[in-house]
């Protein structure tokens, strides 16, 4: 039997979130101060006291949720369950960072700061209105890709997040976004909402943020993770610090390749997820590409303690 851990992405945020697990265990506790210390603020303040508004700023939602899933993975750790209990990671979108930095391969401060860096970039990279995202329900990967296509009309529309069976997400210009959940009405789908997102992020648009991270990846060590991670944009695992690198940079442009991420876990005799931090958006989308997974959920020392007593019965 085959386990991944998998680390959620923006959208999972909660004020509160990791409050119980640093309360609990000292070594979650050090995360947050790592972070702050990272950032030269008090992030740990605004996560657990703080507005969901104010949270959920790209800027900050960024090295929260990385914060709160390293904490996690802390607490696992005090119970006796290392990174080697995977025999592989994976992350959507910023959950990436959070994969890598859970398996050594890019400190906690470092990924504090690519991730506080990497949420600026992408808020500044496209002024605020003129882009837009919206979740495209009941249409497949193909389907989805096509109307993005036919809406883009010589603006940018592209299939931004392949999340699920039935779930895409398109981003680019508001105009062109618009037009694809028109069009995807007419096509069949199920529902074609805007999303509430503060910049049309994984498109053409976001050549700007690509850049500033090609040079703040540039000034960060990164060595080999101890398992595999499964990358977002080539929906395979890989291992080499230049690989990561690269494709870091690629995935702030490319698409987050998810069902296809998973599909590879599964065919590589992955049995079981579990979804490290904040939420359970992750394990509902993985029920719905392969119900054969099972999945745990990871973001309370109730759910710590029970996976720990479960994988050393």
């Amino acid at each position: 039997m085959g386990r991944a851990f998998v680390f959620p992405g923006q959208g999972a945020q909660t004020i509160g979130m990791g409050k119980a697990l640093a309360d609990a265990y000292p070594a979650a506790k050090v995360v947050f101060d790592e972070v702050d210390d990272a950032l030269g603020e008090k992030l740990s303040d605004l996560i657990w006291e703080g507005t969901q508004e104010d949270l959920t700023l790209t800027q900050n939602a960024q090295p929260a949720l990385m914060a709160t899933s390293l904490a996690t993975m802390r607490a696992l750790e005090a119970e006796g369950v290392t990174i080697e209990a995977a025999s592989m990671v994976a992350g959507h979108s910023l959950g990436e960072y959070s994969a890598l930095a859970a398996a050594g391969a890019i400190s906690v401060a470092d990924t504090a700061r690519l991730l506080r860096t990497r949420g600026k970039a992408m808020q500044e990279a496209v002024p605020v209105g003129v882009g837009a995202m919206a979740a495209l329900l009941g249409l497949d990967f193909d389907a989805a890709k096509a109307v993005a296509e036919e809406a883009a009309m010589s603006e940018v529309c592209q299939a931004a997040n392949d999340n699920d069976p039935g779930q895409v997400v398109v981003s680019g210009h508001a105009d062109a976004v618009n037009r694809a959940v028109d069009l995807a009405k007419e096509r069949g789908a199920k529902r074609a909402v805007l999303l509430p997102v503060s910049a049309p992020f994984h498109c053409a648009l976001m050549e700007p943020a690509a850049t500033v991270m090609a040079q703040a990846l540039e000034e960060v060590d990164i060595v080999s993770p101890a398992v595999p991670l499964v990358a977002n944009v080539v929906a395979e695992a890989i291992s080499g610090p230049a690989k990561i690198r690269s494709l870091l940079v690629e995935q702030v442009t490319g698409s987050v390749r998810w069902r296809e991420s998973v599909m590879f876990m599964a065919a590589h005799e992955i049995t079981e997820i579990w979804e490290i931090g904040a939420g359970k958006a992750l394990s509902g989308m993985v029920r719905r590409i392969d119900r054969t997974l099972a999945c745990r959920n990871m973001g309370t020392p109730d759910e710590v303690k029970a996976a720990a007593e479960a994988l050393q019965a």
